[in-house]
C-alpha cells in the first residue's frame, strides 16, 4: 500500500502539469505577455523540482525518465502512476 503522501504529491504534479499546459496555450496567442512568461518560467521550474523529488522517492513517472539504479533497470517495478 502506498503512503498518502504519494497520492498527494502525484495530484500536485498533475495540477502543475495542467497549469504549465494552460500557460503554454495562452502564450501561443499572447506571446508578449511578460507576466505570463514569468509565470510559465516559475511553474516550469517548480514542475521540474517536484517531479525530480517524486521520482527520487517513488520511482520514474515516465519511461524516458527511468534510469539505472544501482546497475538495475527499475522501470518495470510498479506501481506506475496510471495504476494508482
Amino acid at each position: 500500500m502506498l503512503p498518502k503522501e504519494y497520492y498527494k504529491e502525484l495530484e500536485e504534479i498533475q495540477a502543475i502539469d495542467f497549469v504549465v499546459h494552460e500557460l503554454t496555450l495562452y502564450l501561443d496567442t499572447h506571446p508578449h505577455d511578460q507576466n505570463a512568461i514569468l509565470q510559465f518560467q516559475q511553474f516550469t521550474h517548480y514542475k521540474q523540482q517536484i517531479k525530480r523529488d517524486f521520482e527520487n522517492r517513488y520511482g520514474s513517472l515516465l519511461q524516458n525518465t527511468a534510469g539505472p539504479s544501482d546497475n538495475q533497470w527499475t522501470w518495470g517495478q510498479g506501481p506506475w502512476p496510471w495504476q494508482v
